[in-house]
């Protein structure tokens, strides 16, 4: 059995496959980290383990994990399912590797764009042939708040709601219709562009606003909330022991 690691913005996500499936899941605060490991690994006979990090966790916490199981810490020049042509692979997000790994395993033969909803919203391109070539990046939900409420004088700072109606009818109102129908807006358009320039294009939404996103997408999608995780996985099971 295979242990995966995937250390977010804000959240550690630890899991469980055997092979290709996922037999457990559980998320950990960052300062929670090891002993989150422990306690998952106790009730399964873990041979080797992948962690893919932001760059939040600490050489001692990286080697709480490396002691116990022979590890992969991902980075750009971990072999990978796909070509990459990304001009600076080196600065390539390690969350997007696993993404698009995910992508190349799970739908071979097509183009594809995975947009990963989260702090940032990222939105990454892989064509029929595996090809990787790009994407973007822009601001998730709850910067748009954040920022609102930060880099002006009167906006408060709110918790995500989906607005009733695109027309706010008070600043709250407002701020909601701009934040969430302004992220809508963008997806539906960036997946147009997509599809004008390569025609086919599956589209797989994921990371924690995919479900808010999600019903609201006018494109035909699919929602998958575990698709970094089995990303992760493969490049694990491809690797070299």
């Amino acid at each position: 059995m295979q242990l995966i690691i995937d250390v977010g913005n804000t959240k550690v996500k630890l899991a469980i496959f055997k092979e290709a499936t996922l037999k457990e899941k559980r998320e950990v605060v960052l300062e929670h980290f090891t002993q989150g490991v422990i306690d998952l690994v106790k009730s399964y006979p873990v041979t080797k383990a992948i962690i893919s990090s932001v760059g939040r966790l600490t050489e001692l916490q990286c080697r709480s994990v490396q002691n116990r199981f022979p590890t992969i810490i991902l980075n750009h020049k971990t072999s990978v399912p796909f070509i990459n042509e990304y001009d600076t692979p080196e600065t390539l997000g390690v969350d997007r590797i696993g993404l698009i790994s995910a992508f190349a395993k799970a739908y071979p033969g097509k183009n594809g764009l995975i947009i990963d909803a989260g702090t940032c919203i990222t939105y990454d391109f892989i064509t029929s042939r595996g090809v990787y070539k790009g994407g973007a990046i822009s601001p998730g939900i709850r910067l748009r708040y954040t920022s609102l409420h930060s880099l002006t004088a009167n906006l408060p700072l709110l918790e995500t709601r989906v607005p009733k109606s695109f027309i706010g009818t008070s600043t709250e109102s407002s701020m909601h219709s701009g934040v969430v129908n302004g992220v809508v807006q963008e997806i539906n358009g960036v997946i147009a562009q997509y599809k004008e320039e390569y025609g086919h294009v599956h589209v797989i939404l994921t990371g924690g606003d995919a479900q808010i996103l999600s019903e609201r997408l006018k494109n035909s999608i699919f929602a998958h909330s575990n698709f970094l995780l089995e990303g992760l996985n493969y490049i694990l099971n491809i690797s070299n022991d």
